[in-house]
């Protein structure tokens, strides 16, 4: 079993109010690392929490972590899609609220209206804006008709057809209708590719949100991925940030800051006044995605859940994200809050997210599995990891690679990219490969921080980067463990599919 612990909680300041009332319990709909994230919060604040668990992942340490856990019937991700289970799960663990986290059913209407009905709290927006945000077709539309610039989409039997029209050296991607994280989706410039890439992103799509719905919209090339984080109380809305998310490997995200660097103010300025403006009247927290390209900006999507990267806005701004949405969805306003005004950002911060693979031949990406022998985050002044791992779990291919996100603050990127850069060296971690190397070779690059670099850049350099040797500030320990890489010797990879998102 997973040792009891509790990892390291967003150091900040808190709402300014602790009314109105919490629950008595909260059940974590989720897993892994952001369960644990969410448990922390919610034991801090005095509410018991409530674990779930496929019957192949009881090992996993949000299970120890929580006051009780309850075993949802089958195995791997499907067992976390069953909304009838998480409901009940939740009335049978006399919980009075239910956390989705993100991916899996955080973005599911049938679990928010399923969670209404039983009398269980919903920690996030409503049924009907799932509805319009977990459908991307819709919230282009919604964006469109609001005036916020997106890409021209279309149904995929319309694909080839936009293709056409866009001509040589234009592209499409083949995008799921919901969920996130980069799953489901593929961007193809030769019209032969097309139905293939449909295919592929209609079943991963399916397997991972249960929805294969995709669409097929234009490429927009040599643009940065900047998302605003948001949060509204369904009366108001202020924006807590924004981050810069482009080091990305085939659109899975490797590295992420907050504020995104270079981003000139009247720029900046629209970005946060287009996300105002989709959210308005929105509860909950929400993170608006959108490219940027020059002066350009274009609508991606909303998620309407906590992001994987909310730890950099947490660390730039003192607040913790979990706890705000935990409150505001009992009722609390954002003057109760304090954050009747947006927060002012003090410096930087980075996150890297540590997962367990590698890259194969012709840069395949290739899971690895196995058992931690040895797992020992890296700690200090301004650093953060919040994750899921212990020596001795058993890593599987069933779930997410994601393992570890080390999260580091400095007075400017720069310094951010650097202290991060030198808590990977001290991650002491062996008996499963893992991207510490990769994420070295991102976090060394100054196109990171001077915002030049764009979303095709890890794909472009990965050779490169994958080749860069892994710097390590730990003792000599003799051979590794078997399946590690060797104390210093390349460890190389990027994330793959899963059930993370963005």
């Amino acid at each position: 079993m997973a040792p009891r612990g509790r990892p390291r909680r967003a150091a900040g300041r808190g709402p300014a109010v602790l009314s109105p009332a919490l629950p008595g319990a909260l059940l974590v709909a989720n897993r892994a690392e952001i369960a644990v994230r969410i448990m922390e919060t919610a034991s801090g604040l005095g509410v018991r929490t409530v674990a779930v668990h496929a019957a192949d992942d009881a090992a996993c340490a949000h299970v120890a972590r929580a006051d009780a856990a309850v075993a949802l019937p089958g195995t791997g991700a499907a067992a976390y899609l069953d909304v009838d289970a998480l409901v009940r799960a939740a009335v049978d663990g006399g919980a009075g609220a239910l956390h989705p986290g993100y991916g899996f059913a955080s973005e599911s209407p049938a679990l928010a209206r399923a969670c209404a009905d039983a009398g269980v709290v919903f920690v996030g927006p409503s049924p009907r804006t799932l509805e319009l945000f977990g459908d991307k077709a819709a919230a282009r539309d919604h964006a469109g008709a609001l005036g916020v610039p997106v890409l021209e989409a279309v149904e995929p039997a319309d694909g080839a057809a936009l293709l056409s029209r866009l001509g040589p050296g234009g592209g499409v991607m083949v995008k799921a209708r919901s969920g996130g994280g980069g799953r489901g989706m593929r961007p193809v410039t030769d019209p032969a590719d097309l139905d293939d890439a449909v295919r592929r992103c209609s079943s991963e799509a399916l397997a991972a949100f249960g929805d294969g719905a995709v669409q097929v919209e234009r490429l927009l090339p040599a643009a940065r991925h900047v998302e605003v984080q948001v949060l509204g109380d369904g009366t108001g809305v202020v924006v807590l940030g924004d981050r810069d998310c482009s080091a990305q490997r085939r659109r899975q995200k490797l590295v992420e800051i907050a504020p995104a660097p270079a981003v000139p103010a009247p720029v900046r300025a629209r970005l946060h006044e287009a996300a105002l403006r989709l959210c308005d009247g929105y509860r909950g927290l929400a993170t608006v995605e959108f490219l940027l390209a020059g002066q350009d900006i274009a609508f991606l999507e909303v998620n309407p859940r906590i992001q994987v990267e909310h730890t950099v806005t947490e660390e730039t701004t003192g607040l913790d994200l979990v706890e705000l949405g935990l409150r505001v969805a009992y009722g609390a306003r954002l003057a109760d809050l304090g954050l009747a005004t947006p927060p002012a950002p003090r410096g930087a911060a980075v996150q890297a997210r540590v997962t367990t693979e590698t890259v194969g031949p012709l840069e395949t990406l290739v899971p690895a599995a196995g058992t931690l022998t040895r797992f020992q985050p890296p700690a200090g002044r301004g650093v953060r990891v919040d994750t899921h791992g212990y020596a001795g779990y058993r890593v599987g291919p069933r779930y997410d690679p994601l393992l570890a996100k080390v999260i580091a603050r400095g007075a400017t990127p720069e310094a951010a990219a650097a202290a991060a850069r030198r808590a990977l060296a001290g991650f002491d971690v062996a008996g499963v490969a893992v991207t510490l190397g990769l994420l070295q070779a991102v976090l060394a690059r100054p196109e990171l921080v001077d915002g030049t670099l764009d979303t095709t850049f890890v794909d472009r350099h990965l050779a490169e980067l994958a080749a860069a040797p892994r710097e390590t500030v730990l003792p000599a320990t003799g051979a590794p463990a078997t399946g590690a890489p060797a104390t210093g010797a390349p460890a190389t990879g990027a994330p793959a599919t899963g059930d993370a998102a963005g």
